[in-house]
This record gives C-alpha cells, sequence and structure tokens, in this order.
C-alpha cells in the first residue's frame, strides 16, 4: 500500500476505533483500552517513517479531490510543524488512552468515554495535518464539538454542561471567524491550500484584505487558544475527566490556534500589525494566566492557569517573529507537551488515589507514593527550566530571544520572568507539597497507582529528560526542522545542555531566585492575589454569562415580535412582502408594462365567462359568512377553467377543475369540523388595510402578468420538451412527460408540500376537535358535582 493510501488510514482510524470502542469495552472492560491504544500507535509509527525525509527539508503533501469544481481536495501537509504535532498528537493519546482505561475503571461510561477522545483525536490529528481550507475548518469545528461532547460527558452536573457550552460558544464562535478569514485569503489569493499559499505572503500583506484576514484569523486562534480575555473557557474545562485535562492542554485543542498562528507565520507574520498584537495578546495571556494559576489551590486549576500562562508565552514569541523566538517557540511548545501531560496525570493518580486533589488537604504522600512522586517532580523540573531537562533548553531560548537592550525588549523580558517565576512556584507546589511534610488524613486510604495510570506519565517524563540529553538529535529531527517550517525558511536549532554565560543564563537565573521566593511565600501570594480579584469583581467569566443571559433576552423579546402566534399576522406580513416584492421591482428597474390592448371583438361567450368570473370576486367580497366565500371562491376558478378549455388547454383546463372542486369540498369540510365564526366580525379600521394589502397584491400579479406575456415568446424550451418528449421520456403527451419526467422531482417536491398541508391540517381538525370534547366533559363533571 502507498503513502498516500496509508497516511489516508492513518486520518481515518482514530474514527474507526472510536466506532468499536463501546462495543470492546462492554465485552474486555478497562482491558479494552490496551487494544484501543494500537490506533494511536500505530498511526504515530506511521508518521515517524517520515521523520528522516523531514529531516532533510522535504515536505510531504498528498490527497484526493473532493469537489473539483471548487478546486476542494481532501489532502494533507506534512512539514516539520505538522509532522511535531501529529507525532504529539498520536504518541500522547495512546498513552492517554491506557490513562483512561484505569482512571475510568468500573465507569458505566468508560466505553462511551473512549470513543469519544478517540474522536477527539482524529479531529486534532486531520486539523494539524491538513492542506485545503475547508478540510482544516471541518476538521477545526470537529474538535469543538467533540470537546463539547468531552468537557460534559459527566452531563449530570450542571457545571459540567455549562462549562461544555460555554467551550462550545466560544471557540465555535472563533471558527466562524476563522471561516470567514479563509473565504476573504480564497477570494484575493484564488488559492485554497495552505502549501501553496505559503508562496503568496508578500501579496496579502500588500492587499487592502490584510488586515480583515489578521484580525479574523486572530479571532479564530484566540479563542481556540485561550488567550486573554477569551481565557475563561479553559479553566472551566477542568469539569471534565482529568484524562480529558491532561490531553486538550498538551497535544491538542488549546494549541490548534497556535499551530494555526505558526502554520500562517510566513504569510501574515512579519508586519507591524502582527508584531503588535500577537505580543500585546501573549503577555496579557501569560501574565494574567500565571497570577491566576497562583490563586488556585485545585491541582488542575492550577496546571489550568499555566496552561493558558503557557499559550500566551507561544503566542508572544511566535508574534515577536526573530531568529531566536521561532525557535524558543518550536522548543517550549515540544517541552510543555511533555511536562504538562505527565502533570496532569500525575494530579488525576492523586485525586483517584487520594480523593482529594485540594492542595491544602495533601502532604506526606512520598512514602504511600513514591513513583508518584519521581514522575511529578520530573516533570517539575522540566516546567521550572532546570536543567537536565528539555524545559531548560525552552527557557534559554526564549531569554535568548527577549534578551536586548531597547525599552520593548526589555518590558517583555521582565513580563516573561514574572510569568515563568509564578510557573516555577505552581511547578513545585504540585510537585513537592503533596508529598513532603507531615501526612494529612485524605478521604481515600493513599497508595500506589496501576500501571495504566502511571505508565503515561512515567513516559513524558522521562521523555523529557533523554530528548534534552540527546538534543543533537532531537534537533535535527525535530526542533530544526519544525523552527524552519513556522520561519518559512531553513532554520538551524543548536542550544545544548552546555550553559552558555550571558544574558539568557541570567535572566533564567533570576526567575529561579524569584520563583523560590514565590514558592517559599505561596500562601500569602495566593490571599493577595485573592482580594486583588476581590477588588476587580467583574470578570469575562461572569461576563460571559451575562452575555448569554442578554441573548437569550433578546431572542425572546424578538421572538414574541416576530412570532406572536397569530395566523392572521403571518398571513399579513407574507402578503405585504409579496405585494413589495411585485410592485417595487418594476417600478424601480423600470420594467412596468405597457397598457395592455382590449379588441373590440370579443366574443360573447367569452365576455360572459368574464362576467361570471367578476360576480364571483363580488360575491366572495360581500359574502355574509365563510362558506359562501368559500363556494363564491370556487366560482372564479371555474370560470378561469373554462377560458383554458376556449383556449386550447382541456389538460389544463381539467386539472383546474378538480382543484377547485376538491379545494371547495376540502375547505368546506375543515371550516365545518372547526365551527369557526359564521361571519367576519373585524371592524372598518382591520378591513380597510387588509382590502389595501389584498388590491396591492392583485395589482402587483396583473402587472407582472402583463410584463410576462409581453415580452417575446422564446420557444427553445418548447422546441426541446416536443423533440425529446418522444424520443427520451416515450410520451405522446407532452405534458404529462413533463410533469411525470423532466420534472419529476419537482412534481414530487409539490406532492410532499401537499401531503405536508394535508397532515397539518388534519392535526388542526383532531386538536380542535379534542379540545371541544374535553370542554364538553369538564362541562358535565361541573354539572354532576354541583
Amino acid at each position: 500500500m502507498d503513502v498516500a493510501a496509508l497516511t489516508f488510514l492513518a486520518l481515518g482510524l482514530p474514527f474507526v476505533a472510536a466506532l468499536v470502542a463501546p462495543v470492546l469495552t462492554r465485552f474486555l472492560g478497562h482491558n479494552a483500552a490496551w487494544l484501543l491504544a494500537f490506533a494511536p500507535a500505530a498511526i504515530f509509527v506511521h508518521f515517524l517513517r517520515f521523520v528522516p525525509e523531514i529531516a532533510d527539508g522535504e515536505i510531504v503533501t498528498g490527497g484526493y479531490a473532493w469537489i473539483p469544481s471548487f478546486n476542494v481536495s481532501f489532502s494533507w501537509l506534512i512539514d516539520g510543524l505538522s509532522l511535531t504535532f501529529a507525532l504529539l498528537i498520536s504518541g500522547i493519546g495512546a498513552l492517554i488512552v491506557l490513562y483512561s482505561g484505569g482512571y475510568l475503571k468500573g465507569h458505566p461510561h468508560q466505553g462511551r468515554f473512549l470513543s469519544f477522545i478517540l474522536m477527539f483525536m482524529g479531529s486534532m490529528q486531520g486539523l494539524v495535518l491538513s492542506d485545503s481550507f475547508l478540510m482544516l475548518f471541518v476538521f477545526w469545528e470537529l474538535t469543538s464539538i467533540t470537546s463539547f461532547l468531552l468537557i460534559g460527558f459527566d452531563h449530570g452536573r450542571e457545571a459540567a454542561r455549562r462549562a461544555a457550552l460555554q467551550a462550545l460558544v466560544v471557540t465555535g464562535g472563533g471558527g466562524l471567524l476563522l471561516l470567514a478569514g479563509l473565504l476573504i485569503l480564497w477570494n484575493v489569493s484564488g488559492i485554497t491550500q495552505l502549501s501553496l499559499l505559503l508562496s503568496f505572503g508578500a501579496e496579502l500583506k500588500e492587499s487592502p484584505f490584510y488586515l480583515a484576514v489578521l484580525l479574523l484569523v486572530l479571532g479564530g486562534a484566540f479563542t481556540k487558544s485561550a488567550q486573554f480575555p477569551f481565557h475563561f473557557w479553559l479553566p472551566n474545562a477542568m469539569e471534565a475527566p482529568t484524562p480529558v485535562s491532561a490531553y486538550l492542554h498538551s497535544a491538542t485543542m488549546v494549541k490548534a490556534g497556535v499551530y494555526l498562528l505558526m502554520r500562517l507565520n510566513p504569510v501574515l507574520g512579519g508586519t507591524p500589525e502582527w508584531q503588535i498584537l500577537l505580543p500585546l495578546f501573549g503577555v496579557a495571556t501569560l501574565v494574567s494566566g500565571a497570577a491566576l494559576a497562583v490563586r488556585q489551590t485545585d491541582l488542575k486549576l492550577m496546571l489550568a492557569y499555566t496552561t493558558m500562562a503557557s499559550l500566551g508565552l507561544l503566542v508572544l514569541l511566535t508574534g515577536l517573529g526573530s531568529p531566536h523566538a521561532i525557535e524558543a517557540a518550536a522548543l517550549y511548545l515540544v517541552a510543555h507537551a511533555l511536562f504538562k501531560g505527565a502533570l496532569f496525570m500525575v494530579a488525576g493518580i492523586i485525586d483517584h488515589e487520594t480523593g482529594s486533589r485540594d492542595l491544602t488537604r495533601l502532604g506526606g504522600l512520598r512514602s504511600a507514593m513514591p513513583l508518584t512522586f519521581v514522575i511529578a517532580l520530573a516533570a517539575a523540573l522540566s516546567m521550572a527550566g532546570l536543567p537536565p531537562f528539555f524545559g531548560f533548553l525552552a527557557k534559554e531560548e526564549i531569554y535568548g530571544a527577549l534578551s536586548g537592550f531597547d525599552a520593548r525588549s526589555m518590558a517583555f523580558a521582565a513580563l516573561a520572568v514574572l510569568g515563568n517565576a509564578l510557573m516555577f512556584a505552581v511547578a513545585f507546589a504540585i510537585a513537592l507539597k503533596p508529598f513532603v511534610g507531615p501526612k494529612v488524613e485524605t478521604p481515600k486510604q493513599a497508595h500506589e497507582a496501576p500501571v495504566l495510570l502511571w505508565l503515561g506519565p512515567a513516559i513524558l517524563a522521562l521523555k523529557g529528560l533523554s530528548i534534552a540529553l540527546m538534543s543533537g538529535l532531537a534537533h535535527r529531527l525535530i526542533s530544526s526542522p519544525m523552527s524552519s517550517a513556522i520561519a518559512g525558511e531553513p532554520r538551524t536549532v543548536t542550544i545544548s545542555l552546555v550553559p552558555h554565560i550571558g544574558m539568557p543564563l541570567l535572566l533564567s537565573a533570576a526567575t529561579v531566585l524569584v520563583g523560590v521566593v514565590f514558592y517559599v511565600n505561596l500562601d500569602r501570594l495566593r490571599a493577595g492575589m485573592a482580594v486583588v480579584l476581590a477588588d476587580i469583581g467583574w470578570g469575562p467569566d461572569r461576563g460571559f454569562d451575562q452575555f448569554i443571559r442578554g441573548l437569550l433576552r433578546i431572542a425572546v423579546a424578538v421572538t414574541r415580535r416576530v412570532q406572536s402566534g397569530k395566523l392572521d399576522v403571518y398571513m399579513t406580513v407574507v402578503f405585504v412582502l409579496v405585494a413589495a416584492v411585485l410592485l417595487a421591482t418594476p417600478v424601480l428597474y423600470g420594467e412596468l408594462p405597457r397598457a395592455p390592448f382590449f379588441a373590440a371583438d370579443v366574443p360573447a361567450h367569452e365576455l360572459a365567462i368574464m362576467a361570471i368570473a367578476v360576480a364571483g370576486l363580488v360575491a366572495v367580497v360581500l359574502a355574509a359568512d365563510r362558506l359562501t366565500a368559500i363556494v363564491s371562491l370556487g366560482i372564479q376558478g371555474f370560470a378561469v377553467a373554462v377560458i383554458f378549455l376556449l383556449y386550447g388547454a382541456p389538460d389544463l383546463s381539467f386539472t383546474q377543475f378538480m382543484i377547485e372542486t376538491l379545494s371547495v369540498v376540502v375547505l368546506a369540510l375543515v371550516m365545518t369540523r372547526l365551527r369557526l365564526s359564521p361571519s367576519d366580525h373585524r371592524p372598518l379600521h382591520q378591513k380597510v388595510p387588509d382590502s389595501m394589502i389584498a388590491l396591492a397584491c392583485g395589482l402587483g400579479f396583473g402587472l407582472f402578468l402583463l410584463r410576462a406575456t409581453g415580452t417575446p415568446f422564446d420557444a427553445t424550451l418548447t422546441d426541446f420538451y416536443n423533440l425529446y418528449s418522444k424520443s427520451i421520456a416515450h410520451g405522446a403527451n407532452v405534458v404529462n412527460v413533463i410533469i411525470v419526467d423532466f420534472r419529476g422531482t419537482d412534481t414530487l417536491g409539490e406532492i410532499a408540500v401537499v401531503m405536508t398541508t394535508g397532515l397539518a391540517i388534519l392535526s388542526l381538525v383532531r386538536l380542535r376537535a379534542g379540545s371541544l370534547k374535553r370542554g364538553t366533559d369538564e362541562r358535565q363533571d361541573a354539572e354532576e358535582r354541583a
């Protein structure tokens, strides 16, 4: 099987595994996780085969035509950036599936959860490998939908439902902004594939639509990657089970926005707008996320807010766009995926084995959970940026990018040191405080976790150490190709564990020093942040609730106004719009018909038929009750049918006779069953406007018919039907052939409309009859009680 076919199968394999997950779990229980983990493991092995080729500077594209007429394809792009994401998603995904098997052991809906997590994995895998715009958007929205299912997995709790809805609204709204940006890109460039768009950067930056594209793309990226002030959905997403949190924060959805910015950096980056907006929002997200993390005592919330801070740091570095900044972003993205995935799983282990994840209610767990403690400490060392872990390399490269003596660089460096120092304190608070100190009584008797729980974080923590020790190989295979893809030109990453005396090392030392101070005074810092947040009061999270409530109020008000529940209002609106369209269009565009010519020698029988039609109209208007009006209305229909017959259209005349007869019968029966008022009790001030609307509609249709019949007759369609009705449809009656064969689908639609209308009328009749019967029964019961 060729590479293209295997890649196509790799993109679809998670969704196939999601289909069989509930069945396997039903028969195998939590052991089904071992089998299901083979799907992401196989994907990881498949993409691992591309590493040497991509490391040599190659780019692999492929796919299949999806909608050829619109130049839309199901295509993929594999370069250093997408390959790194694909390996992280599939590799960490396999560990998450195993972890889920242990974490949700015995849960009645474990199969459904594994199905959701595999669909989530497939969605993110498709997103980062997409080459076509449409494929990118489809998978982008799939990540929002599957994350909604995962966050709201425990749907019995209101908090989970609210968090899921919040994430869907925020990221779904951002997805619509992204769609608009992609459509403008398509319109400006005529390109529908990212691999071709990368060479269109210079033209796009000179386009008057550049700013619109940038703002729309940033709207999609910032909402997806939880940039301030759109960050509030991310910590609330911690209502999801811990496997979701670990996967969401390490390798998948929250990094989708960062991926998009990195992917489009060669196209949109390097402009003043890019270098102002991204660093500004990035540094605001970094500092606010790190400060909010200090405020928390829940292990998952602490990690969630540090993820927010890390995403801000990645956006800051991508926005700066310098060689060191791009390389730092590549290194930190990989480092963060490894240590954050490990720490989230450690938090889940603590919660699973002790029954609590409140930092103030944990302590002395080192003797009961020694392996978990070692894993947590290793991941925290990488998060803190200490050697010999990969996080140290990333932090040194970050400070190398921020080392400068201009005011802008110094401000960013100071804020980066502050944010990293706060994350340093949080990392060691999670790694040390639950395990050291006096033993604290926990809701459950603490003990070491089973292999399915500790295997994943142990591998990730060990990986953070091993790739740092083998940094040369890691840079050649991963870091350099990824940096080259982000920059749009060849880049070589060379940083190693050997300390480099200079400003980056001094900033790193300052981070450690300040971080230690923050850690020692963590309780005071937490109390201070609580006071600050209390003084601030209102925040984006509360604002979201206010926005939703306001939106619902507006929706209710609009619905009450336009959906009053009164049929006469609906009919009035419809006919007013019909009259407006029929009268305004010919007046505005100068298409009024010429005055009709009345022949002097009209036969007497035709005049008689006309007179009958007018008499029927007068009878309808003057009818004292609705039944008389319906019968009188049939007079007009029969008169029109006779006119059709006189002018040589017997088929049409017969159809008209049948329609009028059935209409009169059906309407008369309905009026009888519904027992409507026998006469029109409307006051004059209501009759006059209705009469004016009726006259306007009649005048409009009359003008339209005069204009249509006044144009030269085009016999093209007539000749077509006459020519092919016999030879193709094998029918001599052209009218029947048109209705049954050439317009068969149209006729089927008309039949469906008639059937739907009949069902609606039947429902109304039964509803009315049931209401009358209930009313009669209630009166009888009241009389008996009396």
